[in-house]
């Protein structure tokens, strides 16, 4: 029976140490290959030329305002009560469009990144499926979401990754 046991004992960790050397592992750095594929300097670059185009259209608004409170401020005390409220009133919507103005170009801004960034990594993810399969890893993490503590350098596929993503909308 004791034989049978160690017998027993004896395959099952031949049996991993042979599964564990079958065993490949890597990692992927998201952010990195976000931010350095072809498609990511891309939608980087657009939404930068949307926030240029944006900030010319704030620095207006506020030039805008600037006048117009200074204007109040030096005709305040020679307009009458109804004028001044009434330019104070003006200002005050103008101000309120300035601040929904900026809220709604952040979230555009913040939506079409989104956006882009959910199209890339959706084809990241095909890629990285295909070079996994291709490879033969048995799994592939994503550095930063996994609470991956250690991994080797030459467990990163990162760059190699991006190398077929740009490949693949080359195509």
């Amino acid at each position: 029976m004791k034989k049978l046991l160690i017998l027993l004992l004896l395959t099952f960790f031949a049996a991993a140490t042979v599964s564990a050397a079958d065993t490949k592992i890597g990692y992927v750095d998201l952010q990195k290959a976000l931010n350095n594929c072809e498609a990511g300097k891309v939608a980087k670059e657009k939404i930068s030329v949307k926030v240029k185009e944006y900030e010319t259209q704030i620095e207006q608004k506020q030039k805008d305002l600037k006048k117009l409170k200074d204007d109040l401020d030096k005709q305040g005390l020679i307009l009458s009560d109804d004028k001044r409220a009434a330019k104070k009133r003006d200002f005050d919507q103008k101000l309120k469009d300035l601040e929904r103005f900026t809220k709604d170009i952040q979230e555009e801004l913040q939506q079409q990144d989104a956006e882009y960034t959910r199209q890339i990594i959706t084809d990241f993810s095909k890629i990285i499926n295909d070079l996994g399969a291709k490879e033969g890893y048995t799994a592939i993490f994503e550095k930063t979401e996994s609470a991956l503590l250690y991994a080797d350098q030459k467990a990163d596929l990162t760059d190699k990754a991006i190398k077929a993503y740009d490949a693949s909308l080359k195509k």
